[in-house]
């Protein structure tokens, strides 16, 4: 394909997209500096109609994009538009006032929802690839403690231990300063082990105790290591110009799936900075209308995803931008608070 033809199919997308109407070669050669007449652009259409880039929807003169062509433009042709400086501004504002990780990821998924005018999914940072800050103790009663984990991510665990000794003060500093010891700064996937160990290198006297603790602690770190998502903007896929050739219901009920979302994001060893899925390309049943747009987020590595879906027929340039904008500022915060 020449790169004539490349740039009819980017004015047919652009134009359809701001349009929501099914684009002609006179629209074509009229709005666009192509250099060429209406006669020569009818022709560049059939060829890229034959080759499955953008089809015929009824019996007007118009065309609109496939999937197919959706994903040349995303590939080769769409520019992304960057934020504006205003726009940066604000949302650096917005994140940096976040008073916790529950706080960054709610403020998050409602940013890229306004910015995009799409459901936005973001997902809490995984424990599997988070690495231990702190663990507190915290005794409630001499015979049960409160167990506090921090991530490296800033997520928050917070447990119970009913020990089967009564523990004053100066035990509780030392359990807090062994398990401190052991597992400060350790990653969670190798957390296991060390809990398997951490009874023994207590004082015999601490042992049960200590015991206890372990049981909890790997509860923790292997029993809770369930992803959690958060979801704003589904009523954006009711908005005027979203239009889906089928009815909303399965997409609506899809979206109320952890699981579902999950995939969405992308597979939890993903390390895709970003990626974008259009159509059948997402591999579910609900979603063969949609585009989703993912990226990676992380203090350094990626510890999750965020991203967009809504109809293909979107602003890729610009969608692109703010979800790629967004999860850098989110991964910056992350890292400043490590």
């Amino acid at each position: 394909m020449d790169d004539r033809k490349l740039e009819v199919l980017r004015a047919i997308v652009e134009d359809y997209v701001a349009t929501q109407e099914p684009v002609g070669s006179k629209a074509v050669s009229q709005r666009h500096a192509l250099g060429v007449s209406a006669a020569t652009v009818r022709n560049d259409m059939a060829y890229l109609e034959e080759a499955g880039y953008i089809q015929q929807p009824h019996t007007s003169a118009g065309r609109i994009p496939t999937a197919k062509g959706y994903r040349l433009f995303v590939d080769r042709l769409g520019k992304i538009k960057p934020l504006s400086a205003a726009e940066r501004r604000a949302v650096h504002r917005f994140l940096s006032e976040a008073i916790d990780l529950d706080d960054v990821v709610t403020r998050t998924v409602r940013l890229l929802a306004q910015l995009t005018h799409q459901v936005a999914v973001v997902q809490y940072p995984s424990l599997n690839r988070s690495s231990v800050r702190h663990l507190e103790l915290v005794s409630l009663t001499p015979t049960r403690l409160m167990v506090v984990m921090i991530t490296d991510t800033g997520r928050v665990e917070q447990r119970y231990v009913e020990t089967p000794e009564e523990l004053n003060e100066d035990n509780v500093l030392e359990l807090r300063r062994l398990v401190n010891e052991q597992l400060q700064g350790k990653p969670l996937a190798d957390a296991p082990r060390i809990i398997a160990d951490l009874a023994g290198l207590a004082r015999p006297e601490l042992h049960p105790t200590a015991s206890a603790l372990a049981r909890v602690l790997l509860e923790t770190v292997v029993a809770r290591t369930e992803e959690r998502v958060a979801v704003a903007g589904a009523a954006n896929l009711t908005r005027p110009g979203n239009f889906f050739a089928g009815s909303l219901r399965p997409i609506l009920e899809a979206l109320e799936e952890e699981v579902v979302l999950m995939q969405l994001l992308g597979r939890a060893d993903s390390n895709a900075l970003l990626t974008v899925r259009i159509g059948d390309e997402n591999h579910l049943d609900d979603f063969r209308e949609t585009t989703v747009v993912t990226a990676g987020y992380g203090p350094g590595s990626v510890v999750g995803h965020m991203g967009v879906l809504g109809p293909t027929r979107m602003d890729y340039p610009g969608t692109i931008a703010a979800v790629r904008a967004v999860a850098r500022y989110v991964s910056e915060i992350l890292e400043q608070n490590r």
